[in-house]
């Protein structure tokens, strides 16, 4: 009998069990957008904060100590003192769980909303899409920030009320986008196929239309977050927000660290340094994960999307030999 040399023998295909989706997301992201690893870091620091602030906190958020009322940056107090003895430490680390709250509670209430409206809006088009889109219109030509101030100044301050103002205005604003991806996917073969076939419209939805629309849910959400946390830190900024002696940092920028602000800088330091930091990660993370998602970014390059310019003739060059 011949022996198979190793030349002559089969080649084996080993294929790999694909990733978790997430898991997949992750890899891409800290092997091609540093900036976005960075943003979501920052993300995760905030969520980790705000969950664990009671065990993270030296201080109670409201907690006075007179005898370091205007305090510099100590080892006792890393951050230093507001102007009645408060930790500043503890303070924006309990605002950390205030702005989680508001960004997860008023995106919650915006994509209940957008999706509400858009999908269906997207699917069934016709005179529902057309007064649909015309109300929205009306909505979209009211001044935000001047809506937002009005019906806050009805309600009045706090944080349910900010984050349902938030939620509502944001999510009926936004809903073009959806509806628009609905709509292109309205015109693949397979969608066409399954209503040929007399699927039923609820399923339809379910496993065609929400599946290819979820990108697109993601991106919008991570790019909102920043967007929520900086207009409650204007609301509290401008006392229409979370009432003192919560510690918003957007409040703490406000009041008494407009006050003090020359004698006890740090009071406003602080503050304003962990919200831009925030904001900075969220918008940082958005841009990544529109880059890695949204496939007409990609430039219809598969799996090779991510790669710079330079890479990509470097393998092309490496498969050529």
């Amino acid at each position: 009998m011949a022996e198979i040399t190793v030349n002559e023998a089969p080649n084996v295909i080993v294929r790999q069990k694909p990733r978790n989706f997430f898991v997949d997301l992750l890899v891409r992201l800290v092997k091609t957008k540093p900036l976005g690893f960075l943003g979501f870091i920052i993300v995760m620091l905030l969520f980790l904060t705000g969950i664990f602030a009671n065990q993270l906190a030296p201080h109670g958020w409201n907690e006075i100590m007179l005898q370091y009322r205007l305090s510099p940056p100590t080892p006792e107090l890393p951050l230093g003192a507001d102007n009645v003895g408060r930790d500043l430490l503890s303070r924006i680390i309990y605002g950390a769980r205030i702005s989680m709250t508001v960004a997860l509670g008023a995106q919650a209430i915006n994509l209940v909303i957008k999706l509400a409206l858009a999908v269906p809006s997207g699917y069934f088009g016709g005179k529902y899409d057309l007064i649909l889109q015309r109300f929205i219109d009306a909505w979209i030509c009211i001044p935000g920030l001047a809506l937002i101030l009005t019906v806050m100044a009805v309600l009045g301050p706090g944080m349910w009320q900010v984050i349902v103002v938030l939620g509502v205005s944001g999510g009926i604003g936004a809903t073009r986008v959806i509806r628009a991806a609905v709509i292109r996917i309205k015109e693949e073969m397979y969608f066409e196929a399954a209503r040929a076939i007399g699927v039923p419209t609820g399923r339809i939805m379910m496993r065609h239309v929400m599946p290819n629309i979820m990108s697109i849910i993601i991106i919008n959400l991570a790019a909102g977050m920043g967007g929520v946390i900086t207009a409650e830190a204007s609301l509290s900024f401008l006392g229409l927000g979370i009432p003192p002696p919560y510690p918003s940092w957007g409040g703490m920028l406000s009041g008494a660290g407009r006050q003090f602000m020359m004698v006890a800088p740090w009071m406003m330091l602080w503050p304003g340094l962990a919200l831009s930091s925030v904001v900075f990660g969220f918008n940082m993370l958005a841009d990544a994960l529109r880059d890695l998602l949204d496939p007409r970014l990609r430039g219809g390059l598969g799996r090779y999307g991510g790669m710079s310019q330079a890479q990509l003739e470097k393998l092309a060059a490496k498969k050529s030999h």
